[in-house]
């Protein structure tokens, strides 16, 4: 049997569009793709261009919409140019670059509601101590270690996939990602899949653990108080916490068993895997600048300006 090892060009299973769905397909991810854009812009600016928004909660939140522009723009633009030109082929640079970028979207949902609960629970938990505790070389710390482990991780991940050699060229699905590049290969895989499968553990134990201890210390001191007002505000933010960690959690446990399990559609596997690059960039910047006063007052006001302006 010939091999054609290292091929250039890899064949995406596309998404299989009809002629006279493709305009409506080209118009929701258009559409899906400038709401990302312009929420997550709009939570960025709000946050960088306020003082008053200068402070550590709002520090850590304004690396969730960087991440979710990362996850995102490492599909949409691919997806949209498959929806248009239906070629079904891509570089395989090109499929590398979007599977790192997704991986570290990954990665780094995960570490970054990490760092907010741990931000939480000294706020809440410990609030005499906030300001001595939450320095900015504190916070700087923090979110360096975020970023640097999600980076770390993920090169690690891709080194010793690109160490492979491949002698495949058809991907299982219509976007690229580490577990469909490794079925290009064919030689041993077992390092590349105990690597995997440490740090998807690991960042999982990191993540459901720091945010069950913090959440449940926060519950505790919540229910404890008698200032009302306090314990609302606190639950509110609690909750949406929990809400878009465990939107992802969901998620992102779904799609890790559907490659698993070789049994599942792949339709459902492709919506599996699609949807967690969709949903929670769509969602995120909804979720916290409606729930978040200080944050929907400063865009109302910003709108408001502009709209007096004109």
């Amino acid at each position: 049997m010939a091999y054609v090892y290292n091929t250039s060009v890899l064949q995406l299973n596309g998404y299989n569009i009809p002629y006279e769905g493709v305009f409506p397909a080209f118009l929701f991810a258009s559409l899906n793709y400038m709401i990302i854009l312009f929420c997550n812009l709009t939570l960025i600016l709000t946050i960088v261009m306020n003082k008053s928004l200068h402070e550590p909660m709002y520090l850590f939140l304004l690396n969730f919409p960087i991440n979710d522009l990362i996850g995102s723009s490492a599909l949409f633009p691919q997806l949209i140019k498959e929806i248009l030109v239906n070629s079904k082929r891509m570089e395989f640079s090109a499929c590398v670059a979007q599977a790192f970028f997704i991986h570290i979207y990954a990665a780094g949902t995960v570490f970054i509601l990490s760092a907010m609960a741990y931000d939480r629970y000294v706020a809440i938990c410990h609030p005499l101590r906030y300001n001595t505790v939450m320095t900015n070389a504190h916070i700087m710390k923090i979110i360096t270690l975020v970023w640097s482990s999600c980076v770390i991780f993920i090169a690690v991940l891709f080194i010793l996939l690109l160490r492979l050699r491949r002698c495949r060229s058809k991907l299982s699905n219509p976007y690229c990602d580490n577990p469909s590049l490794l079925t290009l290969v064919c030689e041993d895989k077992t390092i590349n899949n105990i690597y995997g499968l440490f740090i998807s553990a690991l960042s999982q134990v990191i993540a459901n653990g720091m945010v069950l201890y913090t959440y449940l210390r926060i519950l505790i001191a919540c229910f404890r108080t008698r200032q009302s007002d306090t314990k609302a505000k606190a639950l509110q933010t609690c909750a949406t916490h929990l809400f878009v960690f465990l939107l992802l959690e969901c998620l992102g446990l779904f799609t890790i068993i559907s490659y698993r399990v070789k049994d599942v559609p792949p339709q459902i596997r492709r919506f599996l895997g699609v949807s967690t690059l969709i949903f929670p960039p769509t969602l995120n910047p909804i979720i916290y600048g409606l729930k978040t006063k200080e944050i929907r007052d400063k865009v109302i006001n910003f709108l408001r300006m502009k709209i007096v302006y004109h």
